[in-house]
């Protein structure tokens, strides 16, 4: 009976591990910048994310060349964003910028996006006229926010929008905790867990970020984060690892952090 028990239980891990090898995946941050643009060709990007298993993946750069062209390439994946920087160095000036605000208009007129971000704000730059009204602009047109900051600053975008859509970049490189207790006051906000691996220790998924998923099944997803271009060439290795740890977790919270939170997250209204 024991001997039962115990084969059952590990042909149930081995068909979960099985069937998290193919979890197609939503990678909801990645970069396609000017100068990743001129290092690996957009054909090039396209055919990573597709031998990666990247279904979806939004999409974001600096400036927004990078992502038009890599939407033209791979249409079928990209979900496109809007990133307030022009050019790299602008993360801790944007916002004091108002030439920042003529950009996004003329860019939210030509094309489509589903997302403002990733932009960079921390605490009362959140109160900025430029941020102000980057804020309005996504109202007027039901845009999601991808938010890199703090509490303080999540906090003071549900102050300035409270019916908005928030996607917390890295988690705030927060405590499991404190994510939660942040998903917990804001039910418009997700988390992505882009360039974070404590989710996975030595002893197999962390105790924490465990409850935090269970807590909250419905508001966290993955990511890679291609800041740089070299990062491009982790896509790959970093899907094969989210597979890891999520195989770890009851299959279908695995599917919603995988790619379904994500799809939700941008079909909300």
């Amino acid at each position: 009976m024991i001997r039962s028990l115990a084969a059952a239980a590990l042909l149930c891990a081995c068909t979960a591990a099985a069937d998290a090898q193919d979890l197609p995946i939503f990678d909801a941050h990645i970069h396609y910048s000017h100068d990743a643009v001129l290092q690996v060709p957009p054909d090039q990007v396209a055919k990573i994310l597709r031998e990666a298993g990247i279904k979806k993946a939004l999409v974001s750069s600096s400036d927004d060349d990078g992502t038009q062209k890599l939407k033209a390439a791979a249409p079928e994946i990209v979900v496109p964003a809007l990133r307030p920087y022009r050019k790299r160095g602008e993360i801790s000036t944007w916002m004091h910028d108002p030439t920042v605000i003529d950009y996004l208009e003329d860019r939210l007129s030509a094309f489509d996006y589903e997302a403002i971000g990733e932009f960079h704000a921390y605490g009362d730059d959140i109160g900025t006229d430029v941020i102000q009204r980057m804020i309005a602009l996504a109202r007027e047109r039901d845009l999601l926010l991808h938010h890199h900051g703090d509490r303080e600053a999540l906090d003071l975008i549900f102050a300035s929008w409270p019916e908005a859509r928030v996607l917390w970049a890295h988690s705030g490189f927060a405590r499991p905790d404190e994510v939660t207790e942040a998903l917990s006051a804001h039910p418009g906000l997700w988390s992505d867990l882009a360039y974070r691996s404590d989710m996975l220790g030595s002893d197999g998924l962390d105790p924490e970020w465990a409850a935090a998923f269970t807590a909250f099944p419905d508001r966290f997803m993955v990511g890679t984060d291609t800041f740089a271009p070299e990062r491009w060439y982790y896509v790959a290795s970093h899907a094969d690892y989210s597979r890891e740890w999520l195989a770890l977790l009851p299959q279908d919270i695995a599917r919603k952090i995988a790619f379904e939170n994500a799809e939700a997250m941008l079909a909300a209204e």
